[in-house]
């Protein structure tokens, strides 16, 4: 598959019009790698910015609140407000609103999730008979008691709902593993499958951001450093999508990969012309 750099596009243009209206980024490995920016990320979104474009900001990680994100964007040189972060949990909460209203909720995951949950309106228990929906989240408290309380829910009838698929989340130190390995293991002992798995590369993520930068696929790019969730979710949504090298992707990745992102660059700093 032919590599193409989208600078190479954007420097053909004329004036400061981008080639987008909108850009969606994703954060670990896009933008930042652990509390490290990635060099020439905070011109690239300022650049985007200036020219007219919208930017939203994309994780899959369930760890913290939108403010939070924002706070840590900004410390490092993109500035940006809760309302430019769409995460996991807002997929989330608004599948669960749809489709599971009043629910009573057996969540494995962190406090964050817990606290998204409360606030959104969702009945906690830990009482896996009371239980309707058992949410699966990125869990670094994960443990046997967790998923003793997850497989007697499921088998006294509760769906499973997870906030994304990714296996691995990166970090400088080489990742750790994420919500795949916790939901493996639920289904494992439970034989059951999610019913939803609402991040990335979900419509229902795609939904979600989509909505908040106010433009119409066609008109987006999904940037992101994941074949399966970034670049899969942005193609089967009708966007463009924008690969960097940055990340988790290797180039034997890219080469056995059956999913074909509309630019592959080496980082972000390829969105915008030299």
């Amino acid at each position: 598959m032919p590599v193409e750099l989208l600078a190479k596009e954007e420097a053909a243009r004329t004036g400061t019009t981008p080639l987008y209206r909108g850009y969606a980024f994703d954060l670990d490995g896009t933008l930042y790698l652990g509390d490290d920016l990635i060099e020439g990320a905070d011109t690239v979104v300022a650049a985007l910015r200036g020219s007219g474009a919208r930017v939203v900001f994309v994780t899959n990680k369930p760890l913290e609140t939108a403010e939070a994100y924002a706070a840590k964007l900004t410390k490092l040189g993109i500035p940006a407000v809760p309302a430019d972060v769409i995460s996991a949990l807002d997929a989330l909460t608004l599948y669960l609103a749809d489709r599971h209203p009043g629910a009573r909720v057996l969540a494995v995951g962190e406090p964050v999730l817990i606290e998204s949950l409360r606030g959104a309106g969702f009945i906690l228990t830990e009482n896996p008979a009371e239980t309707d929906v058992v949410v699966v989240s990125f869990d670094r408290t994960f443990d046997y008691d967790k998923l003793t309380r997850a497989y007697q829910a499921v088998n006294a009838g509760a769906v499973i709902v997870a906030t994304n698929p990714d296996p691995y989340c990166p970090t400088p130190d080489g990742g750790l593993p994420d919500c795949a390995a916790m939901l493996a293991a639920i289904e494992a002992c439970t034989g059951g499958r999610a019913e939803a798995i609402v991040g990335k590369p979900s419509v229902h993520m795609a939904n979600a951001f989509l909505d908040r930068l106010g433009v119409p696929a066609s008109e987006a790019v999904m940037v992101g450093d994941r074949l399966l969730t970034d670049v899969a979710m942005g193609l089967n949504a009708g966007m463009a999508s924008a690969l960097v090298m940055s990340g988790a992707t290797t180039n034997d990745h890219l080469a056995a990969s059956t999913i074909h992102p509309t630019h592959v660059l080496d980082d972000v700093r390829g969105l915008i012309a030299a």
